[in-house]
């Protein structure tokens, strides 16, 4: 009998990272792979306890902090000496940077997922660069550079982060099974206040500037002047909360405002939109997309980065331009407008996320690059 890989996920962000992280590893088969995971105190432990053979926690801090990084980097490593993995898999740019760091000069291999390039967010030009040399750097102490999408990989080589053949795109998915169950919560709009004629816009993420909440809520005042009974949901937490809320009440419609906080099954509320939008600044991926398409729901969203390679702009959804209220709402009203259209939207978009967006496709390609780094 061969004897079992031994992957060491190394990881420091919560949110998206972890629901794709948990996704991967409940599909991969465990009598090839062993798992193990690093990671910050933001993960839950019973969240992986049918997952991996290890869970192990340190402080890892999202900031750059010299000492807590140095703290943080030493123990690492001696985690990876105590455990011995045949790789060592970073996931996104900090546990990327400590992780890699780490690893030096000890015999693995070595795997990096950046989950979107830091130097492709909206920040100073500054960090930006200071990003791209770090990824520069630390590109040659990695063997393979796992991008979720297309548009990474092309952003990548555009900036010359690594040689080519060490960019291997594995392009995002979602448990279609897992999402599917949630669409089956018995949770209705009565349960939470949400009037039963209302036409409902809803989007789920971070209340960020990455997400685009002000765009959001600037597209729902267009909106309301049109469709009345409008009404807007939000599935997230975030720092720009009160923006969001202060602006729907100087502007009369906070009464057709919800915004959910922190949820662990968006899924739930998502059954609930009639239409589904994702307006980010930038975006790696944007998973939720998948899920809005799982859960039937025509969508609008901002065509940046990798959102095109998802949504087919008059296919099965529409797209928009970036930080534009004006034609956001415009592309939602002709949507509630044209009913017929949006069921298009709906029916294609459940048929691609079905056909593409399998997380059990991803697994199985983790599982032949992990074998194929051994040989």
């Amino acid at each position: 009998m061969l004897e079992k890989i031994r992957v060491m996920h190394i990881v420091q962000s919560a949110g998206g990272v972890d629901r794709y992280l948990r996704s991967v590893l409940k599909y991969i088969d465990n009598s090839k792979i062993e798992n193990y995971i690093v990671c910050s105190f933001d993960f839950n432990r019973e969240d992986y306890a049918d997952l991996v053979s290890a869970f192990i926690q340190i402080e890892m801090q999202r900031e750059i902090s010299l000492k807590d990084d140095f703290i943080a980097i030493r123990k690492i490593r001696g985690l990876i000496k105590k455990y011995r993995p045949d790789v060592v898999y970073a996931h996104s740019s900090k546990a990327g940077a400590l992780g890699r760091i780490a690893d030096i000069g000890i015999n693995n291999k070595v795997i990096y997922n950046p989950h979107g390039w830091a130097f492709n967010m909206q920040c100073s030009h500054k960090k930006q660069v200071m990003y791209k040399i770090i990824e520069k750097f630390l590109s040659h102490f990695t063997d393979k550079i796992v991008c979720i999408s297309d548009a990474e990989k092309e952003s990548a080589k555009n900036k010359g982060i690594a040689h080519p053949n060490k960019l291997q795109v594995i392009l995002n998915g979602i448990d279609i099974e897992e999402s599917a169950k949630s669409l089956e919560s018995n949770i209705t709009r009565a349960d939470i206040g949400i009037p039963e004629n209302a036409y409902v816009i809803g989007t789920v993420g971070r209340l960020s500037k990455q997400k685009s909440p002000d765009i959001f809520i600037r597209t729902a005042k267009i909106i309301k002047e049109a469709v009345p009974h409008a009404f807007f949901l939000m599935v997230g937490e975030g720092e720009m909360r009160k923006e969001v809320e202060n602006f729907a009440l100087e502007n009369g419609f906070a009464n057709s405002l919800m915004i959910t906080g922190w949820v662990s099954e968006p899924m739930k509320y998502v059954k609930m939109f009639d239409v589904a939008t994702l307006l980010s600044r930038w975006e790696g991926f944007g998973l939720v997309l998948p899920e809005y398409m799982i859960a039937g729901k025509p969508i609008v969203a901002c065509n940046v980065d990798a959102i095109p390679e998802i949504i087919n702009s008059g296919d099965n959804g529409l797209l928009v331009k970036p930080e534009n209220p004006e034609e956001t709402a415009k592309a939602i009203i002709s949507v509630y407008r044209d009913r017929e259209l949006g069921a298009k939207f709906s029916d294609k978009a459940l048929s691609d996320a079905k056909e593409r967006f399998d997380v059990k496709r991803v697994s199985a390609q983790y599982e032949k690059l992990f074998a194929d780094l051994m040989r």
